[in-house]
């Protein structure tokens, strides 16, 4: 995310820097379009009225924590709009900056086998999970890795 913020223009990460972005569990019901993942209008309905005061608000731009470099924090799941924007006024600056962040300079397609280990950094970069392991199982555990006297 440090990099897609990078490829910005000045004028643009000016502007970013002062916006705060809305974000929403019940936009991740919405904005996983994959036809394996559909969901039926009542769903989203009753999923809507479920989630729709379960928002956080957090900056556009934020600086991590251990490296001070800059970073997107939006993202296509959960970031449904800017504050004080409509979501359609919102979309195509929010598109835009999707599009940057998984450009393909900003990707790493990793390729599972056998007692692989993936680590990434959920402070400074998005993932994504390919289902292309059909007719395959994969065990999967996560684990948290905090510094001492952070937890």
């Amino acid at each position: 995310m440090g990099s897609a913020f990078d490829r910005l223009s000045e004028g643009l990460k000016e502007a970013l820097r002062g916006l705060r972005a809305v974000h929403s569990k019940a936009q991740s019901w919405h904005a996983d379009t994959r036809p394996d993942r559909a969901v039926d209008v009542a769903e989203l309905a009753r999923v809507d009225a479920e989630y729709k005061d379960r928002v956080c608000v957090h900056p556009v731009v934020t600086r991590h924590p251990e490296t001070g470099r800059e970073i997107l924090f939006i993202n296509p799941t959960y970031t449904a709009h800017f504050e004080g924007w409509t979501y359609d006024e919102s979309r195509p600056l929010l598109d835009y900056l999707f599009a940057q962040a998984t450009s393909p300079e900003d990707t790493c397609r990793f390729r599972w086998d056998a007692g692989s280990i993936a680590f990434w950094d959920n402070r400074s970069a998005m993932h994504y999970a390919l289902n292309d392991y059909h007719g395959q199982r994969r065990i999967m555990h996560r684990a948290t890795i905090y510094e001492a006297g952070t937890a």
